[in-house]
């Protein structure tokens, strides 16, 4: 999730009001996307999602910047998305394709003209910044049970980061938040859980979150982990064991090294949530590998 400006000659991440300021720049686009493009050149079998809340006016320089960074051979085509609700491609056709960066912007008008997909003809999201037990549409978006839009991001972390709070934030009320937003989605599970701090929380946190998530994507089960094997609906067997998915998997925020991973889980790579963590951080998205 990546806000964007034009500063200094450049393009900027910036987490401002109206224009970017030396006090409220992070750092240049570019920096960011080359990190992307490394992490796509040395992990072919991964799908990344680019949300950008885009503030740049002048013509063509945000797909310039894709060009640039070698990230354009990657780019899932607009063509391809679907625009009536239906089901986007499975991770293993875009691994296939070699499509496997999706880029939306906030930008209606760069759609037509550099080919960059209008977040809100795709998605839905709930208003960020509050963590109240209700779950309704921001502005920008239609109605969370817009089932024209397939995809459903979940916002779940207040206006203003707080890391002492991160522990209770992304625990017991983060479990809750994602029913409430199922049932105001009209009965739809979020594919992309945005949240500050992901590793700061409790039995099992975030990770519990997302594990519930694509096992409800994945067979309707309350735990990933308890998807039969081969099943779509209802199989479901007792979790012995938590695991977490790989930190290599999800999207960083700046906490130091990444926990050690448990071993690994065949529903992990067959699962069809998104986790992402709000502001400057790309999403890594986790479809369906089959």
């Amino acid at each position: 999730m990546l806000d964007v400006y034009e500063f200094r000659g450049d393009l900027w991440l910036c987490h401002s009001i109206g224009q970017c300021f030396d006090a409220t720049a992070f750092r240049p686009l570019n920096s960011t996307l080359l990190e992307v493009a490394s992490f796509l050149d040395t992990n072919p079998n991964e799908v990344v999602t680019i949300f950008i809340e885009d503030y740049v006016t002048t013509p063509n320089v945000l797909k310039n910047h894709f060009l640039s960074t070698g990230l354009m051979k990657y780019m899932f085509p607009l063509s391809l998305m679907p625009r009536d609700g239906s089901d986007w491609p499975t991770i293993a056709s875009m691994i296939a394709s070699n499509q496997r960066l999706i880029v939306f912007t906030s930008d209606k008008t760069k759609e037509g003209t550099e080919g960059i997909a209008y977040q809100w003809n795709f998605v839905v999201e709930n208003q960020y910044g509050t963590l109240t037990e209700t779950c309704s549409n921001r502005a920008e978006s239609a109605a969370l049970t817009d089932t024209t839009k397939s995809l459903i991001l979940e916002n779940y972390f207040p206006n203003d980061p707080n890391i002492d709070d991160a522990c209770v934030i992304n625990s017991a009320s983060l479990a809750e938040a994602i029913s409430v937003c199922h049932t105001a989605a009209g009965n739809r599970w979020s594919n992309f859980l945005a949240v500050d701090f992901y590793k700061r929380s409790t039995a099992g946190g975030v990770f519990s979150a997302i594990n519930k998530l694509n096992g409800q994507h994945h067979c309707g089960c309350n735990d990933i982990h308890q998807c039969q094997a081969s099943s779509t609906q209802g199989g479901c067997s007792a979790v012995t064991a938590h695991a977490v998915l790989t930190p290599a998997q999800i999207s960083r925020k700046s906490e130091g090294p990444a926990p050690s991973p448990e071993s690994s889980s065949t529903y992990v790579t067959m699962s069809k949530i998104i986790f992402c963590t709000h502001f400057l951080i790309s999403c890594l998205s986790l479809f369906l590998q089959f």
